[in-house]
């Protein structure tokens, strides 16, 4: 990115404040634009960034490789090595990240944190994700264990995520792998075995948060492999939900963050002002109240544990995987085959 925000603009701004700083412009999923995100960036910069919004990651990376152009933008760590190869992004500098010796490196993993020379990806936001259900209608022994996906008492009541890395991490826990880093033929063959075999139980694939929280409120959805934000939400419009993290199998955590864009236009300086603000303190519970877990440990222990455990991220006792970056060719293979399952082959 570039420094250019010329004498002119700056002259403007201080006569008449737009709606958002013109000279930083983060891609993002809708929702991050909430101000309390980034509440110090606002202080510093007098607004926030400019947001522009997109559905998926696929979407995101496909507008940027055919020329759109954004200075920072948001995505989860299954993702980060296809970016990094493709050259689009660049590495953030430690040194300028505030936060950065309070990461939590437990969930991070070497390869995030501290795998290489260069830091492609900077971890601000993660969640876990689980079984919610319907409490009056499902028995907690029937949640026990992520097999309530195959059983029939449950068939066309039951949803998980249309994204392939959920999916995945649902269907080799499922299969006893709990580190997807280096799966066997073997072990992709039998979590891919697992997902056509729930298949025919499952009214959908859900695409977005609201559309699983309204089949669950209207009863169409009895249980279903979501993320911790959907029992907050439910439980916040007065919906019996239990969410259960403690399968036999385990649950997953998934890690969000941001890039660096190679090609940015803006201010390469209100760019780390952005993410340092997202890693702030104050910025820590406007993220858990709506779901989101920040990644500067320090702030996200000092709300205390039974915040965490009301927003679904306390202290599991079964095994967890971490939805950490894998490579191309796997995550490939992976979407492929998931394409085919939902066609119904």
């Amino acid at each position: 990115m570039t420094h250019r925000l010329a004498l002119g603009t700056a002259l403007s701004l201080t006569l008449a404040l737009p709606a958002f700083a013109q000279d930083l412009l983060v891609f993002d999923y809708s929702g991050f634009e909430n101000p309390d995100y980034h509440q110090p960036f606002i202080d510093q910069h007098g607004a926030s960034p400019e947001f522009v919004f997109f559905g998926d990651e696929d979407e995101a990376f496909q507008r940027l490789l055919a020329g759109f152009r954004s200075d920072v933008t948001h995505i989860c760590a299954g993702s980060v090595p296809r970016w990094q190869e493709s050259g689009i992004i660049e590495p953030w500098d430690r040194a300028r990240v505030a936060a950065y010796e309070t990461l939590n490196a437990d969930l991070l993993g070497q390869d995030v944190r501290a795998g290489s020379a260069d830091l492609f990806f900077l971890p601000t936001d993660f969640g876990s994700t689980a079984i919610a259900y319907n409490s009056d209608e499902v028995p907690a022994e029937d949640v026990a264990s992520l097999e309530i996906f195959n059983n029939p008492d449950y068939a066309g009541r039951l949803s998980i995520p249309d994204n392939v890395d959920d999916a995945y991490a649902l269907a080799y826990l499922a299969t006893g792998v709990t580190d997807w880093s280096d799966v066997t033929d073997a072990q992709f063959e039998a979590a891919t075995e697992w997902l056509r075999g729930i298949h025919p139980n499952l009214l959908n694939y859900w695409v977005d948060p609201a559309e699983i929280q309204q089949l669950m409120a209207s009863g169409q959805v009895l249980a279903a492999w979501v993320w911790n934000e959907v029992p907050v939400a439910l439980a916040d419009e007065g919906f019996p939900v239990g969410f259960q993290r403690n399968t036999s199998e385990g649950s997953s955590v998934w890690l969000c963050g941001y890039v660096n864009m190679a090609e940015g236009e803006g201010s390469e300086d209100q760019a780390y002002d952005y993410v340092n603000a997202m890693h702030a303190e104050v910025s820590a519970m406007p993220l858990l109240e709506n779901g989101f877990g920040t990644a500067n440990d320090a702030a996200l222990q000092s709300l205390g544990a039974e915040a965490l455990e009301a927003a679904g991220l306390g202290e599991v006792t079964v095994p967890l995987l971490a939805q950490l970056p894998i490579s191309n060719e796997q995550r490939e293979r992976q979407a492929e085959a998931f394409e085919r399952i939902k066609a119904g082959f």
